[in-house]
Formats: C-alpha cells, sequence, structure tokens
C-alpha cells in the first residue's frame, strides 16, 4: 500500500440534477428532480425534505409539494460527464471511471508537474467549475475505499484530504452506511447487532461478521474497516459481468408484475452482450422485498447464453424459486438479472435434437438457435430504426417506462 495519499476520488455533486440547474439557471436554489413516475435524481434542495433517487414520484411530492419535475437531457449528462474525467486526464493518465459522473486518479507520478494531491484536486474542482459550470467533490487518500469515503463526506462541493497518520481516526466516527458495499439491507442487520459506526464495525469480531453477513461480505468490510484494501486502479478493465435492475416501487409479487419487468431487464443485458459478442454462463437475479431485504439465486449453465427470452425465462424460473422459498413475502420493490463468467469468443456447441425438456434454455438446439436468431434480427432493425422500433412484446415495452433508458444506459459500463 501506498504510504503517502495520492488517491483521489472525483464525483459531480446531484449530478444529473445539477447539470438540470445548469441548463435552465431558473431552477437553481429550487428542489427539483429529475424523473416523473420514480425520481432518478434528485438536487439538494429536494434531499432536504427526504427526496432520493429510485422513490415514487407520488411519494416525492408527498414530501416535497413544491418539487419540480424535469424530463432529463441525457445526451447532456453523457457530454458533461466525459468533460469531466477529461479534465482528470489533462493531470494523469491513471483515471479508472466507475460511472458517469465518478472515477478514481492516481497522482502520485505527476506531483512533481502538478503539484501536491491537494493542489491538483483543488485545480481540477476549480477547472470543473470554470469549464463546466458544475459543483464536484473530491477527496484525496491512500487507499480507493477512503478516498471514496472522503469524498462523500467532502460533498457538497468540498475536498477532503485524509493524511495517512490519521486515518482510523477519521474512518472510525463515520456511519457504516459510508463504506462500499454497505446497502440499506446490510446496514439493517449490522443495526440489530449494535453496529453503527464503521469503528464499532471494525471491534466486531470476524467470526461475527461473517455469521451475519456471509465469508466473503464479512471479510471484506472487516478488512475495510481497517482500511486494508490493496486494489489499485484499473485502467482498462473490462466488465465480468453484465447487470440490469429496476426499482418497482411497492407491487405485488405476481406473473404480471414480475414477468415484464424481466423481460424488460433480459433484453437490456442480452442486448448488450450480443453487441460485444460475450455470452455468459452464471445467471443471478435479485428480488428485494417491501422491507427492503433482498434475496440472491444463481444457476450456472453448461452453455454460455445471449439471447433474450431464454435469459428471461431461465431468471424467471430463479425468481419463483425465490418467492416459493418466501411465501410470506407478497410486495416487492426491485428486481435485477445479472450475467456473469462472460466469455470472450464463445464456440457454439450444437446439440442432437433428443426432446429434453430444457431443449428451449439450451443455445445449441434447434429451439436455441432459431431464437438468437430472432433476436439477431431485432437489434439489426433496431440499429438502423432505434430501439422503440421492435421490442418483444407491447407488454414489455410498458415495463418500467417511468425510468427512460437512456437514463439506464449512462451507468451502464462497457463490456
Amino acid at each position: 500500500m501506498e504510504t503517502t495519499a495520492t488517491i483521489l476520488h472525483a464525483d459531480l455533486d446531484a449530478f444529473y440534477a445539477s447539470v438540470e440547474q445548469l441548463l435552465d439557471p431558473s431552477l437553481r436554489g429550487k428542489p427539483i428532480a429529475v424523473g416523473g413516475g420514480v425520481v432518478l435524481a434528485a438536487s439538494y434542495e429536494a434531499r432536504a425534505f427526504g427526496v432520493r433517487g429510485g422513490m415514487p414520484g407520488r411519494k416525492a411530492r408527498e414530501l416535497c409539494p413544491q418539487l419540480i419535475f424535469v424530463g432529463g437531457n441525457f445526451s447532456e449528462y453523457q457530454r458533461l460527464g466525459d468533460a469531466a474525467i477529461k479534465v482528470l486526464d489533462d493531470f494523469t493518465p491513471l483515471v479508472e471511471r466507475i460511472s458517469i459522473d465518478e472515477a478514481f486518479a492516481d497522482v502520485a507520478g505527476c506531483t512533481h508537474l502538478f503539484g501536491s494531491p491537494q493542489e491538483i484536486a483543488t485545480t481540477i474542482r476549480r477547472r470543473v467549475r470554470q469549464e463546466l459550470g458544475l459543483p464536484i467533490s473530491i477527496g484525496v487518500a491512500r487507499t480507493k475505499h477512503l478516498a471514496k469515503i472522503a469524498s462523500q463526506v467532502a460533498k457538497p462541493n468540498g475536498l477532503v484530504v485524509v493524511d495517512p497518520g490519521t486515518e482510523l481516526a477519521f474512518l472510525h466516527n463515520l456511519p457504516v452506511g459510508l463504506m462500499w458495499g454497505v446497502g440499506p439491507a446490510t446496514k439493517a442487520r449490522l443495526a440489530e447487532i449494535g453496529v453503527e459506526t464503521i469503528g464499532q464495525l471494525a471491534r466486531t469480531h470476524r467470526g461475527a461478521l461473517t455469521r451475519l453477513l456471509g465469508p466473503a461480505a464479512g471479510e471484506k468490510l472487516s478488512a475495510l474497516s481497517w482500511n486494508r484494501d490493496p486494489r489499485r486502479l484499473e485502467t482498462k478493465r473490462r466488465a465480468r459481468s453484465a447487470g440490469a435492475q429496476s426499482a418497482l416501487g411497492q407491487k405485488p409479487a405476481v406473473a404480471r408484475v414480475i414477468v415484464p419487468t424481466l423481460l424488460h431487464l433480459a433484453d437490456r443485458v442480452a442486448s448488450r452482450l450480443r453487441a460485444k459478442a460475450r455470452p455468459g454462463r452464471t445467471v443471478t437475479v435479485r428480488v428485494r422485498f417491501a422491507d427492503l431485504s433482498a434475496v440472491t439465486r444463481s444457476i450456472t449453465l453448461d452453455q454460455p447464453i445471449s439471447a433474450t427470452t431464454m435469459l428471461a425465462e431461465i431468471a424467471g424460473d430463479l425468481v419463483r424459486g425465490v418467492l416459493a422459498d418466501h411465501p410470506h413475502e407478497k410486495t416487492i420493490s426491485l428486481l435485477a438479472i445479472s450475467v456473469s463468467h462472460l466469455e470472450e469468443s464463445a464456440e457454439l456447441q450444437l446439440e442432437l435434437p433428443l426432446g429434453l425438456a430444457d431443449e428451449k434454455h439450451r443455445p445449441g438446439t434447434r429451439k436455441g438457435l432459431a431464437r438468437f436468431g430472432a433476436d439477431r434480427a431485432i437489434d439489426k432493425i433496431r440499429e438502423r430504426f432505434g430501439k422503440q422500433a421492435v421490442g418483444y412484446g407491447t407488454v414489455a415495452l410498458e415495463a418500467a417506462r417511468s425510468v427512460p433508458d437512456e437514463f439506464r444506459e449512462l451507468a451502464q459500463k462497457e463490456l
């Protein structure tokens, strides 16, 4: 691990809402939300009333009656996000972009040119404000995890530099929810055993954490609570998986909700896999219930897949298994699909027509080949006429329409 704080985490503040206020100055200082049926993003003025991303629009209006909804300028989000990352590129080639509005940068090799890490961060913030008109917060630390936490503490529009000699004193007083990988469900589980700060987590026996959260998550969070994070920046990495999720608000756990949502998600995931010629073997689903608890299920297939309906049906089987194991859960708030164990150039193994029950889920069978051929035809039509030109049934096109696909795609990493 580095002995000096040279890793920057830069994060544009309330990015989508800030862009809207930049494009329309009359919105500055007012509570705004991007979206409609679902809040895609909220300004800090709206957040003060409790409005959050993923919240149903109706609830947001109840919390903030004066809330202003705007539709979203997706091309501007992409342009300005790219321009902000380009400012980092001007200082160092070691930049790892992790979303449209945030990135890590390692400036260890350029301090002799541009000054200390703090001076570089200050200059980046000034340039982003002057050149793009957007606020950006930056955290500086020795590790990626601590730099990301520091940027959250710096918000809004601030800079926090964590000196190596004060790392644990800084880290251990912060709420555990700031840690990478601690979502609402994990936070609630930790609270049940009296863990609310990172310091309390650090002092919790690792065995207790692994029993509560599982071996992987327990060991990871225990290490991060002591700032043990050996990860280096990955400037040219390829995604190990492709996924999509849909926040549903509070919907009944019935087929008329689940089937079209999974088909819509499978369409988004499988089309990306086909575009990059990277089918995957492992399908994972995540089901979140009304109390924000979540369950995941996965299956690893004999052959990699990238067919939309095949993926949707396999995901449907997994979701039905989750619901069968939790019969008391009648409401779902989120569904997600991901495909992992991606293959670079998989050779399709043709299969004999043996009349197997799962033949339609096998890519090498006649049915599997027909499904893939239909998908490729749809891909070609969309390439020429746009994504809305053709789909997998009107019910699928209606699914999750409150969240435009343009917004979803901004957060999807390249495969």
